[in-house]
């Protein structure tokens, strides 16, 4: 079968053909008929995330949708090795799989399925959200990040707070709250601290932070600065900043009431993280989540490995 294979570590999926997959017990063949590209998913497939156990030769892709046998449409996630996502067909575990709603399409499900399932994973299972809470997304102009603001909307957020490095794109989001900063200006990291002191002023329930590295630091000290009495769950999500590691000082958390949390592969449970999909899509058929998509072909997949994750790149394999 066509397929896109990375054939050894690092190194980004090339076309090729693969053998067609055979399912065991407690297995299903899905024929794949798309795949978005995320920047988990392309890490995975190339063995440079901390979950990648892989041995090469593999089929890239994490996840996506298709049909069963008898036609049923399904989103899967992590396929059994050495499959993928990026074939024509794939085998997964069948508890693995979710039934897609009426009134989402196939490229709309697979663009929005791992974003949006992070977002409320995060926000519904790690930081314990509840309708009329105030929510911070920091790094809210990318596709997570925006699609937090609309699930966050969605499930009742008394008050969305967005920041960012894009005051343009922060904007178009419609939130209660926008504060642009920039980390490579004179004092870039105390000015976004203190122009955030007035809007945390009141409290916030929940972070949800994409970026890490010094925003995340100066939304903590903010915070700790502030001195509410609310409880704040500060999710760390992604270090789309770059930054892996920060100067965190124990000071913040023992003067402050933030509780700081991660939430990924290991502190979310797969029924969990399926859930949120099953969550996702279901909002999405009511027409409350919008991603913007760029469709690609599967003999094209060097070029859309290599394209921008905003708009979400789609691979339509069939």
């Amino acid at each position: 079968m066509k397929a896109a294979i990375v054939k050894e570590k690092g190194t980004i999926p090339v076309m090729g053909h693969f053998d067609f997959p055979v399912a065991t017990d407690g297995q299903v063949v899905i024929n794949v008929s798309a795949t978005a590209l995320s920047r988990v998913s392309k890490f995975r497939s190339m063995g440079m995330h901390y979950s990648s156990k892989v041995n090469f030769p593999i089929v890239a892709g994490l996840d996506g949708v298709g049909t069963l046998k008898d036609g049923t449409r399904v989103y899967f996630a992590l396929p059994t090795a050495p499959y993928g996502s990026l074939a024509e067909q794939t085998i997964v575990n069948e508890k693995l799989t979710v039934r897609l709603p009426d009134g989402i399409n196939d490229l709309t499900a697979a663009a929005i399925a791992n974003p949006a399932m992070s977002s409320w994973a995060a926000l519904v299972f790690r930081a314990d959200f509840k309708p009329g809470q105030t929510v911070l997304i920091n790094g809210a102009t990318g596709a997570s990040g925006s699609l937090a603001v609309q699930i966050a909307k969605g499930l009742g957020a008394k008050k969305i707070i967005v920041t960012g490095r894009n005051e343009s794109k922060l904007q178009v989001l419609e939130a209660d709250e926008a504060i642009a900063f920039d980390m490579t200006a004179d004092n870039g990291q105390n000015r976004f601290e203190n122009a955030l002191m007035s809007v945390v002023a009141e409290g916030v329930d929940v972070v949800l932070d994409y970026l890490w590295g010094d925003s995340a630091l100066a939304i903590m000290s903010a915070l700790a600065r502030a001195h509410t009495d609310r409880t704040t769950r500060f999710v760390s999500i992604g270090t789309s900043s770059g930054q892996e590691n920060i100067h965190l000082p124990s000071s913040i958390l023992r003067s402050s009431t933030i509780e700081l949390v991660g939430s990924g592969d290991k502190s979310v449970s797969k029924a969990d993280m399926l859930s949120a999909v099953k969550g996702v899509f279901d909002m999405a058929a009511e027409g409350k989540l919008k991603i913007a998509i760029k469709e690609f072909a599967l003999e094209d997949i060097e070029v859309a490995w290599n394209a921008p994750l905003t708009p979400r790149p789609v691979v339509k394999v069939q």
